[in-house]
């Protein structure tokens, strides 16, 4: 077993700045071409254009998505909203409109395989013994005013139409276009997106006095691939700019800053191309792992250039004061980057695949920032024309740290009982967070995906929730008593107005056809009461409707099953939770013992926020743990270990006090703050226990001396660390996806609260414990 004693650990990083300083060269190219190599795996990345990416394959949501799907057809679909500027919809000129969109939308849009609009809807007339199916509007250039009331009386009468493809107040309308794309073709989403587009501009140019928005489920996936492409152009080179600007102030040392540059490059290069390499798919969460990886990498760096920076103001040579800052940062770095690389690691317990993804990537370049900063940077620093100004006191000590330090040993139990007392006033808020999410509100209003769901949401809602209605046998679909059970779900559907915009049910249709078929009388729009009668009914209507617009997106080949379309308004994801609990409960209380299934991509993202961070409180116990341990063993203490705890955990529960008090409501990306806040803010308190412990045993020093010696070896790098972490995180708190803006400043709000636990209540509980000790010992002696 090795030695953990901690100046085992200096002998050994003295070792490193040795070797790595007389192989300066070897060890410059060495790193350079290995971290090019993996990062060659980056050029293999792509976005993933599908918005199931969120979700892991055993999620038993998306299970049930995918069987119904499978029976289906994918419902993934781009939609045309058309809002006439003069609030008519039947006109002559917007029906054109419609008429023309509708046609472009069936040519031009890859892989389309259903369009429906209000032109083409198959309208239903009886003559005789025969049924008559036939577009609504077949020519709306011939249309006159009599025949355009005609058009409007019957649509707004009909229930499938009548805010499904027409709002309630006839002042906008849609063209839904469904399409199958090829999950094994990339990007396809944002292609269908693009021509989408491209046909929208080119029907606002021809029926000018129209604006038309595009939303549906391909417009979501490819949305979050426009904001990954966003987030990706703008946050990375803000952070570097930022890191640039701190270091250059810091450190007032351009070679230092470009030795900074230089590891944190090549450290998301790694990070990236191990990513690449392992097939990841990116979106705009695992986009965050090179902003993060930079942000981090550069901690160790400060860590090892300040420590040379202190030991050269002493007037120590390059050599050995590269030599002497690597043999006292060696441990931290060491156990920082360890307990770093396992936070991380524990985002793989999510239950949404990008968060493993992040997890991993950032984990790669974690552990690359420490090879490198142990060979690569001391090798580049002696190599680097470097100089510091001489300190002008005798050890170099500033004065603001110096401030600090004396003003927690003069007081220590005043900052500790403020320090408790605030934490826990603001841990006791965090009861109070609701987990809660809008994933359309996923988006900034800065996107044109965002924008459209909010246009077109007080006319039809935003997005749907599928409900798989279940006789239990082959052909039942048509029987009268589940056709009745259909029917009253569908009007109990109907009579949630605050959550549900439309309902799309084959009760209306069987109604319908029950009329057309009886001389088209109104006493008929009932559901036929034979079975035989209405499978004849179901029948006749789908061998009359066209290519493309039959009903296997509503009944199953076996007619075993049918779906019930809610298209819902723009509802929080707890809302969701709540209506489909309530749909739940009146199925099993008025559905007659049939089947029900809930599903589609509003249902995913409502649960998935539940299960991260189950999986999440999971990962922080493994993480918890592993950081006692990790830390009990390096400083052969527990007393110790659970003080690293203790600093590590209180600041962010206490972030999430102050959240809950602030913002009182957080989401799913919510679930991997903590992960990646514990593996951040350890760094604090490992390099001042470090530096603690180094004079306090290894030099013999006071326990005032040791807490004395902590800040002035740790202090700054500290509190320059914090600047850089927190304002790293702070400008991911402007991503353009939400999920990251959360993360960001909750994790930026973490570090601020880390930095003041680990340099005011950290050392004043050293100090009153170390006060305890001497007290005992001299009681000991003088007995």
């Amino acid at each position: 077993m090795p030695d953990m004693n901690p100046q085992h650990w200096e002998r050994l990083g003295r070792s490193f700045a040795e070797a790595s300083i007389r192989l300066r060269w070897l060890v410059i190219a060495l790193s350079v071409a290995l971290s090019i190599g993996i990062g060659y795996g980056a050029s293999t990345l792509q976005f993933a254009g599908d918005y199931r990416v969120f979700f892991g394959p055993d999620n038993p949501d998306f299970v049930a998505n995918e069987r119904a799907q499978a029976t289906f057809g994918k419902p993934d679909n781009v939609v045309f909203v058309i809002i006439p500027d003069d609030g008519e919809v039947f006109t002559s000129d917007t029906l054109r409109a419609v008429h023309a969109l509708t046609e472009a939308a069936w040519t031009g849009i890859p892989y389309v395989s259903r369009v429906d609009s209000l032109t083409n809807f198959q309208n239903t007339q009886g003559d005789g013994d025969n049924l008559i199916v036939e577009d609504l509007v077949f020519d709306p250039t011939t249309l006159s005013e009599t025949s355009l009331a005609e058009v409007r009386r019957a649509a707004m009468q009909e229930p499938l139409v009548n805010g499904f493809v027409v709002s309630p107040g006839a002042d906008a309308t849609l063209v839904n276009a469904v399409v199958q794309l090829p999950s094994e073709i990339p990007n396809m989403a944002s292609q269908a997106n693009s021509v989408a587009r491209d046909i929208r501009d080119r029907i606002e140019a021809e029926f000018p006095g129209h604006t038309i928005h595009i939303t549906g489920v391909a417009s979501l996936s490819a949305a979050f691939e426009e904001a990954g492409v966003a987030d990706s152009s703008t946050l990375i080179p803000a952070v570097y700019g930022l890191i640039l600007v701190v270091m250059l102030v810091a450190l007032r040392s351009l070679s230092a800053v470009l030795a900074s540059l230089l590891l944190i490059l090549l450290s998301t290069f790694v990070g990236m191309g191990v990513g690449g390499l392992a097939g990841v798919e990116l979106t705009p969460i695992s986009l965050a792992a090179p902003t993060i990886i930079l942000t981090i990498a550069v901690a160790d760096a400060i860590h090892v250039i300040a420590g040379v920076r202190g030991e050269m103001r002493r007037k120590a040579s390059r050599r050995d004061a590269i030599i002497q800052s690597l043999g006292l940062n060696f441990l931290p770095i060491g156990i920082t980057s360890l307990t770093t690389v396992i936070g991380f690691l524990t985002l793989n317990f999510s239950d949404s695949p990008p968060f493993h993804h992040l997890g991993n990537m950032t984990a790669a370049g974690i552990a690359a920032a420490w090879l490198l900063s142990i060979t690569f940077l001391p090798a580049l620093l002696s190599v680097l024309p470097m100089s510091f100004r001489q300190a002008t006191g005798s050890d170099g000590r500033t004065g603001t740290m110096t401030r600090v330090a004396s003003g927690v040993i003069s007081a220590p139990r005043a900052f500790l009982g403020a320090l408790a007392v605030g934490s826990a006033a603001a841990i006791a808020y965090t009861p109070t967070i609701e987990i809660n999410d809008q994933w359309s509100k996923y988006f900034d209003q800065s996107l044109e995906f965002r924008q459209a769901i909010d246009a077109s949401d007080p006319y039809f809602g935003s997005d749907t929730v599928e409900f798989i209605l279940d006789p239990g046998a082959p052909g039942e679909v048509v029987d009268p008593e589940f056709l009745a059970v259909v029917d009253a779900f569908a009007a109990w559907l109907r009579e949630q107005p605050s959550d549900v915009a439309h309902v799309f049910a084959l009760s209306d249709i069987m109604k319908r056809l029950n009329r057309n078929l009886n001389g088209d009388d109104p006493a008929f729009y009932r559901l036929p009461e034979d079975q035989a009668l209405a499978s004849q009914y179901l029948l006749v209507y789908e061998l009359s409707l066209p290519y493309g617009l039959g009903l296997n997106d509503r009944v199953d080949i076996d007619r075993q099953s049918t779906r019930v379309t809610a298209s819902m308004r723009d509802i929080s994801t707890g809302e969701t939770r709540d209506f489909v609990s309530k749909a739940e409960a009146w199925f099993a209380a008025n559905g007659r013992g049939y089947g029900l299934e809930v599903t589609g991509p509003k249902v995913l993202f409502a649960f998935v926020a539940d299960r991260n961070i189950q999986a999440a409180a999971d990962g922080a116990i493994y993480l918890i743990i592993a950081i006692l341990v990790i830390l009990t063993v390096a400083f052969r203490s527990l007393s110790v270990g659970l003080l690293s705890v203790i600093a590590n955990v209180l600041p962010i529960l206490t972030a999430f006090g102050i959240w809950a008090l602030l913002v009182g409501v957080v989401g799913f990306s919510i679930a991997a703050v903590g992960a990646v806040a514990v593996g951040l803010v350890v760094d604090f308190t490992v390099h001042f226990l470090s530096k603690y412990d180094h004079r306090r045993h290894a030099e013999g020093g006071s326990v005032v001396d040791a807490v004395r010696y902590a800040f002035d070896t740790a202090g700054q790098a500290i509190v320059l660390t914090t600047v850089i972490l927190a304002s790293g995180f702070a400008i991911l708190a402007t991503s353009t996806f939400k999920l990251n803006a959360d993360m960001g400043l909750l994790t930026a709000i973490s570090i601020v609260l880390a930095m003041l636990v680990n340099l005011l209540l950290v050392p004043a509980i050293l100090l009153i414990a170390g006060q305890r000790i001497q007290s005992v010992e001299s009681h000991t002696t003088a007995s």
